[in-house]
């Protein structure tokens, strides 16, 4: 009988009971062959072990995503911040404050990302259809997780826009006006 199972239902450790099971099973027919016994915790562990792996493989991609993503708007802003330092010199010689400067660089960062953000908004909830048989716990358009990934990409891009904003801020005006 290839298929033959048989559960048990005990109270408190279910490990300390395996020894038991097995001698009943073969006090009852010694010409049965030594029952393969596991606890239901891990059948239903080895059940979801290829789901898990492939969260956890998608999870990992989804990080990268997230480091190439910031790393390219840090790229991307440090090249403006470079091409523009003549023109923050000259807005710091005519009063500019370092926090008007830093407030210029951080907008033009966030209105990319802002842009980048909706549109993605809009394409993930169009297509969470396809994915709906897929969740389980939450719905289609689950707000708190449209909310917390657009926060964290908004902080990354805060992150990723502040550090060459700063450097934008320490131009020194006198430098700037003679490089030309």
């Amino acid at each position: 009988m290839r298929g033959l199972s048989l559960l048990v239902r005990a109270s408190g450790e279910p490990d300390k009971l395996i020894a038991a099971i097995r001698r009943e099973v073969l006090a009852s027919d010694k010409d049965q062959p030594a029952p393969h016994v596991r606890v239901m915790k891990q059948i239903l562990s080895d059940s979801l072990a290829e789901r898990r792996f492939q969260m956890l493989l998608l999870s990992l991609f989804a990080v990268l995503a997230l480091v190439l993503a910031s790393v390219g708007i840090y790229g991307l802003m440090g090249y403006a911040v470079a091409q523009r330092t003549h023109e923050f010199g000259v807005r710091m010689a005519l009063g500019a404050q370092t926090s008007d400067v830093l407030k210029l660089v951080l907008l033009q960062g966030m209105r990319l990302v802002l842009i980048g953000l909706l549109i993605g908004l809009a394409w993930a909830s169009a297509l969470t259809q396809i994915l709906s048989s897929q969740l389980y716990g939450i719905t289609v358009t689950d707000p708190a997780t449209f909310i917390g990934v657009s926060t964290l990409v908004i902080a990354v891009t805060v992150l990723a826009c502040y550090l060459p904003a700063r450097r934008a801020t320490k131009v020194d005006p006198l430098v700037a006006l003679r490089y030309e």
